[in-house]
């Protein structure tokens, strides 16, 4: 019987550790923070005549550059069908980037691995897990994607 509770011990402490690496993948309370530590100065573009604002990253968001992420965010809607592209906001849509005069940290733009079954609703809370992109130079694109992703609730 003695010899049960050091192995009952061994088991409990490997499911916490299995939990704790589960729960270190889930970046969902950092992302945004980390986005928001992002340094953005403002650049002449000479291809467009105009002036842009170039990411500078922190470590910390380097360091999950080409990794799986969690992010979870207010659904802001590109077009009316089911679309495999979607933007995801720190803020709703009235206190976001594109309308309500927020910064360029508080977005991402998520590719989908296929379309949702369902559209999600205008500031509809919704989570995503895929691959972190950092873009520092491609004024057409967002400064913050997620690539291969899938809808997760």
């Amino acid at each position: 019987m003695n010899a049960l509770i050091p192995l009952k011990i061994l088991i409990s402490l490997s499911w916490v550790v299995l939990s704790l690496r589960l729960l270190s993948f889930d970046t969902t309370p950092q992302l945004w923070l980390l986005f928001g530590k992002t340094k953005f100065e403002q650049k002449l573009n000479k291809q467009f005549g105009a002036y842009f604002y170039y990411p500078q990253f922190g470590a910390e968001l380097l360091a999950l550059q080409g990794k799986p992420v969690t992010l979870k965010g207010f659904y802001i809607p590109l077009e009316t069908s089911n679309s495999k592209t979607l933007i995801l906001s720190k803020y709703p849509m009235e206190a976001c980037f594109f309308c309500g005069g927020a910064g360029p940290e508080s977005v991402a733009v998520v590719y989908l691995s296929s379309p949702p079954s369902k559209r999600p609703k205008l500031d509809q809370i919704v989570q995503v897990r895929g691959i972190l992109q950092l873009n520092a130079t491609n004024v057409e694109e967002m400064t913050f994607i997620l690539k291969n992703a899938v809808i997760t609730s």
